[in-house]
C-alpha cells in the first residue's frame, strides 16, 4: 500500500486535515492512538493505514502542522476558536437541537445537525474541543519509552565536572539505598558506593525503590571497609545532625557543593558520607573526614533519613553546578526560568493595553461610574496602575475585553469588541 501524504479532506466538515482517500480526520487517529493504541487508529480506515500511515498523522498534530495549512479537524480546539467560538453559548446556537441521556432537549434556530450528550456536564467540558496536539505529544512520548527508553542521566556538556561519590555507610535497608540513587539521579549525582550493606549487594529491592535510576544501581560497587571505600579520594565530607568532639571545619550543605567544586576542578576526586539509618557515622568514620557537613534544621528535631540527607545534599550540588532546569522538559517545552509563564502567549504590549484602558473606562463613562466628575482622573490613573500591574498577557487582554463588553451590553452581539 503506497504512503498516503496529508491533505485537506473537503468532505470532512468543510475540510479537514486528513490521511488522503480515507475519510478520516488526523484527530480521529491520534484520539483512537491514544485511547487504545497505533493499531486501533490503523482500523478507523479501510482498508486499514500502516503503522507507518499512524505516526505520520500523529506527528502532523504533534508539530501543530495545521496551522501552516488553515484547516483544522471537528472537535479540536483549534477548530472551535477558528470558527469564532468563544462560549457555550454560541456553541449550542449552532445546532437545531441538543439532547441528553436524561431526555432534556434544547432546542435553537442552529442549522447544524443535533448533538447527543451524556448529561450537561459532559457537554461544558467537551464544547470547546479537544487538545489533540498535546494527545499526539504524548502518544509520540510514550512510543519513545517502548522503543528509545529515554536516558535518566543528565547530558554532559564539554565543560561538565565528574559526579562527587556518595558513600552510604552501613545501610541497613536495600529500599533506602535505592531511595537515595532516585534522589542523586534528581540532581545529576551518578556515583553511589556502599560500605558493608546489612542487606547485601546486589539488591532487586534497592532497584525497586530507584523509581527508574537503574543507571546508578547498576554501577554501585560495595565495598567490606570504609578505608577501601575511599581509598582512591582526595576530600571527604562526612554528614552528621550531631555536634562531634572532633577539630575539623563545619560546612554547610552550600558551602560543601562549593567547597567541592572547587577541588574537582582542580582534578581532586571528593566523596561525601552517609551513616547508618538508625544512628548515623560513627566517631572514628567522621574522624577520617577532612570536613563535616550540618544542614540548617530545627534544632529539637533534627534528623533526616538517609535519601532526605542524600537529597539535600544533591540540590545543593546541582544548584553549584548551574546545570538543572526548572521541572521536566519534554521535546516539544522549552526550558522555563523563574518568573511569570504565559504558556505561548506573550505579554500583552502596550497598543494592547491601552486599547483596554479606553475600552473600559469608555464604558464606564457610558454607564455614569465617573461621579462626580472631578474624581474621573484620579479613579482611571489608579484602574490603570492596577491593570498594569498585573502583567497580563495578549490572551487575558483579550478575555478582559470580552468580559467588559458583556457585563456592560450583554450576550450575542453586545459581546463584540468595539
Amino acid at each position: 500500500m503506497g504512503f498516503r501524504d496529508i491533505v485537506i479532506d473537503r468532505r470532512l466538515a468543510g475540510g479537514s486535515p486528513s490521511p488522503a482517500a480515507t475519510g478520516i480526520s488526523v484527530a480521529q487517529v491520534v484520539g483512537a492512538a491514544y485511547q487504545e493504541n497505533l493499531e486501533a487508529a490503523a482500523r478507523l480506515a479501510s482498508p486499514p493505514l500502516s503503522l507507518t500511515e499512524v505516526r505520520k498523522a500523529i506527528d502532523y498534530c504533534a508539530d501543530e502542522a495545521c496551522q501552516a495549512a488553515g484547516a483544522f479537524c471537528p472537535g479540536c480546539r483549534k477548530r472551535t476558536a477558528a470558527d469564532g467560538i468563544e462560549t457555550l453559548d454560541q456553541y449550542c446556537a449552532r445546532f437545531s437541537e441538543i439532547a441528553f441521556a436524561s431526555g432534556l432537549v434544547l432546542k435553537s434556530a442552529g442549522k447544524e445537525p443535533p448533538q447527543r450528550f451524556v448529561s450537561i456536564e459532559a457537554l461544558t467540558k467537551s464544547w470547546a474541543g479537544e487538545e489533540y496536539w498535546y494527545l499526539a505529544r504524548r502518544v509520540i512520548r510514550r512510543l519513545k519509552k517502548l522503543t528509545e527508553p529515554r536516558p535518566k542521566r543528565m547530558a554532559a556538556t564539554a565543560d561538565d565536572l565528574a559526579s562527587p561519590t556518595m558513600i552510604l555507610v552501613r545501610p541497613q535497608l536495600a529500599d533506602n539505598v535505592g531511595m537515595v540513587a532516585r534522589a542523586m539521579a534528581n540532581f545529576g549525582l551518578d556515583d553511589l558506593r556502599l560500605v558493608a550493606p546489612r542487606d547485601g549487594w546486589p539488591n532487586e529491592k534497592a532497584r525497586a525503590a530507584a523509581s527508574g535510576a537503574n543507571y546508578i544501581i547498576d554501577a554501585t560497587q560495595a565495598f567490606p571497609t570504609l578505608s577501601q571505600a575511599i581509598a582512591d579520594m582526595h576530600f571527604v565530607c562526612a554528614t552528621t545532625a550531631r555536634q562531634r568532639d572532633l577539630a575539623k571545619p563545619v560546612l554547610s550543605p552550600e558551602q560543601a557543593a562549593a567547597a567541592i567544586r572547587e577541588r574537582m576542578a582542580a582534578g581532586e576526586k571528593c566523596a561525601i558520607l552517609f551513616g547508618p539509618e538508625r544512628a548515623g557515622l560513627e566517631n572514628d568514620e567522621v574522624a577520617v573526614a577532612d570536613a563535616i557537613v550540618m544542614a540548617p534544621v530545627n534544632p529539637r528535631f533534627a534528623s533526616l533519613n538517609l535519601a532526605q540527607a542524600a537529597l539535600l545534599i544533591g540540590y545543593e550540588w546541582l544548584k553549584e553546578t548551574r546545570r538543572g532546569t526548572l521541572g521536566r522538559v519534554t521535546t516539544f517545552e522549552r526550558v522555563l526560568t523563574p518568573g511569570q509563564q504565559t504558556r505561548g502567549s506573550p505579554p500583552a504590549t502596550k497598543e494592547e493595553l491601552i486599547g483596554f484602558f479606553e475600552h473600559i473606562e469608555g464604558e464606564l463613562d457610558r454607564l455614569g461610574f465617573f461621579n462626580p466628575p472631578h474624581r474621573r482622573q484620579t479613579v482611571v490613573r489608579n484602574l490603570r496602575t492596577m491593570f498594569s500591574r498585573m502583567g497580563a498577557s495578549s490572551q487575558e487582554v483579550r478575555t478582559l475585553r470580552g468580559i467588559v463588553a458583556t457585563l456592560a451590553r450583554g450576550k450575542g452581539n453586545g459581546r463584540k469588541v468595539p
